[in-house]
């Protein structure tokens, strides 16, 4: 359990009850509470050896795209990130919001991303969109970071129920949505080819074992909704990039990306990872 980001989004939740504005969840928590409700479902899944889950204090937040189209349905967003105390991180206006921990310091913080789909899903509407940002019109304060690589960002959303204890010490019950495994991977291959030479960012070690958990999790169903996914959009750029990241990063043991894995504190001896490659290379084909 992750109790400070889990009672940090029942807290939004509860703040945007009957709002109509539904979280998509992605990221780390997104992939943690994704392994939680495999456990808990007991479902059979594409790998049996997961790795340990790592750590993360930051909240990835996607909104559909329409949302930001018509922006007056995003007020209580922004109403209720201020009512809860988070402000705006300067150099990310907008799309990025955090809490100071305890004491008003950096120690116990929380940081909120907000993103959302494509860039193409804002061509011909009123939202001032670039490779950044997505600023809606008339504006209300919540901007938004595209991801054009998550294509697939609206289908096959999993619902998952999420209860626990507020700050305020009251019990809350509510609804999340996870991306679908294809759409994490997509994520994460990018993010991952973006970081891996940058030891700041422990050289993309996290977003290599992210790809190993989010594949090791898949269920069946999942794994043959994402077989369908590749041959639906087998021919955008973003797909064929991917496809080169991981005949680049994930095909061999001796690929960047492999190491990176390995290296991971998270790591386990006993994780399948020629089972892991074959099916990433199944899944993101060379073209």
């Amino acid at each position: 359990m992750m109790p400070g980001l889990h009672m940090a989004l029942l807290d939004l939740l509860r703040e945007l009850s009957g709002s109509g504005v539904r979280l998509i969840v992605g990221g780390g928590f997104g992939i943690y509470l994704r392994m939680e409700h495999v456990r808990r479902t007991g479902v059979r899944t594409l790998l049996r050896e997961w790795p340990e889950m790592r750590s993360t204090n930051d909240l990835d937040l996607f909104l559909r795209p329409e949302l930001l189209i018509d922006s007056y349905k995003l007020k209580p967003l922004s109403a209720a990130l201020v009512s809860l105390g988070y402000t705006v991180v300067p150099e990310a206006a907008f799309y990025q919001f955090v809490k100071p921990g305890p004491g008003g310091g950096s120690a116990g913080s929380l940081k909120i991303d907000i993103l959302t789909g494509p860039e193409s899903s804002f061509h011909g509407t009123r939202v001032k969109v670039d490779n950044r940002r997505a600023k809606p019109r008339p504006s209300v304060d919540i901007h938004a970071h595209p991801t054009n690589e998550a294509l697939t960002l609206e289908k096959g959303l999993q619902e998952m129920e999420l209860s626990g204890v507020l700050s305020s010490g009251e019990q809350w019950d509510d609804t999340i949505f996870l991306p679908h495994p294809y759409t994490f991977l997509m994520m994460k291959l990018f993010a991952f080819r973006d970081l891996y030479g940058n030891e700041n960012k422990d050289f993309g070690r996290y977003h290599a074992l992210d790809l190993y958990t989010i594949l090791a999790t898949m269920t069946e169903t999942e794994w043959n909704e994402a077989l369908g996914y590749r041959n639906e959009f087998i021919s955008e750029p973003y797909v064929r990039e991917a496809g080169r990241m991981v005949g680049n990063f994930f095909s061999e043991l001796n690929n960047p990306g492999m190491i990176r894995m390995r290296e991971s504190d998270y790591s386990r001896s006993g994780m399948q990872l020629e089972d892991f490659m074959s099916a990433m290379r199944e899944l993101f084909p060379l073209s």
